[in-house]
């Protein structure tokens, strides 16, 4: 059997048309997941037992899966059905829904396998979220080159590049490690990174190196609900280490601050070291979108 954290173990899990424990979930040792990390994943923030965004992380998944060469096992429809099914099972009404499809179980071959069946995994457990002391103090950050391949865009389940990156900031009581390739910022190891200078927030332009976050354009819109500037291009590291805020957003942090980088403070004057009042009005804005745009 199959050993399970124990605050995970009683929960229900999806995989290939059936729902089961997750203890009881078993795949193949030849699932290309496994042996080579040949597989698309997502990540659904669920609220109140709500899908926040589906349609979006939906239309990430197919392009993804599109990208490698994976057929999409199912229609949108047909998604929204296992996920609102697998979310109900479940006690906690906040949660993280995960989502992994692989290519499916063959022969070890680097050559993609044809007429193969892909695998479906589902699996959701309680929204872990910054604490209240988080976002009101900030959180510390480092910075380290992008050494990671070159197609970051792909939300692939291939994350060794990922884990080593966040194993940095852990191990300087960190809570990301900001990625910067040729002296320009890409993202961090689990979020995307957002600096803002004289009231404008500023993001790296969507490329190969950097994936696009459904908070990309969640973030957009809060900016222009609220009259913020908002702008995509190159950002230098000289950016990022002069810039007024900087944030991180991703599906279990929503947008978070940053008041420290590489040990020295984040931000000028009176608000050196301190979350921003940017943050604070996305942050607010971001609540708002959360009790409207989940089904």
């Amino acid at each position: 059997m199959v050993a399970v954290p124990d605050t995970l173990a009683g929960s229900v899990c999806h995989l290939n048309g059936e729902f089961l424990p997750l203890r009881e979930a078993k795949v193949s040792v030849l699932d290309r997941g496994f042996l080579f990390g040949d597989g698309i994943y997502e990540v659904l923030p669920v609220y109140g037992w709500r899908l926040f965004r589906f349609e979006e992380h939906m239309a990430r998944l197919g392009r993804n899966l599109a990208k490698v060469r994976i057929a999409n096992p199912h229609t949108a429809v047909r998604w929204l059905e296992l996920c609102r099914e697998l979310v109900a099972a479940q006690p906690d009404a906040d949660q993280a829904l995960y989502l992994q499809v692989t290519r499916g179980v063959a022969p070890r071959n680097h050559v993609m396998p044809v007429d193969v069946a892909p695998t479906v995994f589902m699996m959701s457990h309680p929204l872990v979220q910054p604490s209240a002391e988080e976002r009101h103090r900030g959180v510390a950050c480092v910075t380290a080159r992008d050494f990671r391949w070159e197609r970051g865009d792909l939300k692939s389940i291939s994350l060794l590049g990922n884990v080593l990156a966040r194993q940095m900031s852990a191990d300087h009581g960190a809570a990301e490690t900001i990625l910067l390739r040729d002296g320009f910022l890409t993202e961090a190891s689990a979020s995307n990174v957002w600096v803002v200078h004289e009231g404008a927030v500023l993001g790296p332009p969507k490329s190969e190196h950097v994936l696009e976050g459904i908070r990309y354009e969640l973030i957009r819109e809060l900016c222009e609900e609220e009259g913020i500037a908002f702008n995509l291009r190159p950002v230098a590291e000289a950016d990022l280490l002069s810039a007024d805020e900087v944030m991180l957003s991703s599906a279990a942090k929503e947008v978070l601050p940053v008041t420290s980088i590489d040990g020295q403070p984040v931000g000028h004057g009176a608000l050196r070291g301190k979350p921003g009042p940017v943050y604070a009005r996305l942050y607010e804005a971001y609540q708002r979108a959360k009790k409207v745009q989940s089904l």
